[in-house]
């Protein structure tokens, strides 16, 4: 969480800790590259939304996972931002557990600063940061939580953190399940439509074999 809550008072430490939960934090970096990405990843020549949309959409995104206004995200702050998402689109990618902790642990390494309890003035409970100062710039902020949500969620599942949409047409990444089936798409509008190509493919095929 980068900034305390504006009404001044501390949140009831069940809330909050269901608000910011490593998963909830995860899943809000998955969220945010998703807002952050750029057409390239779908290696299309698209030119890229207006910065003004993409400043709306990440706002909408951090106000949905528990940030609080005034937000204050610039253009250059959405720069940064993006070059954050692609480092972090890397981890979603690695093909393996190994992987993952390999990417993880550069970026840790590199972008991370040392691990430091901080309750922003006391407007939050108590919880750890790894940015430099509870008013470091977004990108900053960005990178330190993803690594550490994405870190625990690999050690406590012993699994890769997520994964990239396996639709041709999608560049989403995705937040991975605790157990069962490993999870192929983003969205079940994307299984969805990516089950309905395939029949559609089946019955083609079998029409021309007919």
């Amino acid at each position: 969480m980068k900034k305390p809550n504006d009404e001044g008072a501390t949140p009831a430490k069940d809330e909050w800790s269901t608000r910011h939960s490593v998963l909830r934090s995860a899943q809000r970096t998955a969220a945010l590259v998703n807002a952050l990405n750029a057409p390239s990843a779908l290696g299309t020549e698209e030119p890229a939304p207006a910065a003004n949309t993409v400043i709306s959409t990440v706002e909408a995104v951090l106000r949905e996972y528990g940030e609080k206004a005034p937000l204050d995200v610039s253009a250059a702050d959405v720069t940064e931002m993006r070059a954050v998402a692609a480092l972090l689109r890397e981890v979603f990618a690695a093909a393996d557990t190994d992987a993952a902790a390999v990417r993880l642990n550069r970026l840790l390494a590199e972008g991370c600063g040392p691990v430091r309890l901080t309750a922003h003035g006391g407007g939050t409970p108590w919880h750890i940061h790894l940015d430099g100062h509870d008013d470091a710039p977004w990108a900053e902020w960005f990178l330190a939580s993803s690594c550490m949500a994405l870190a625990v969620l690999v050690w406590d599942r012993q699994r890769p953190p997520g994964g990239l949409c396996a639709s041709p047409s999608c560049a989403n990444v995705y937040v991975t399940g605790g157990s069962g089936t490993p999870r192929r798409y983003c969205s079940p509008r994307c299984a969805t439509r990516e089950r309905v190509a395939g029949h559609r493919r089946a019955k083609e095929r079998l029409t021309e074999g007919g």
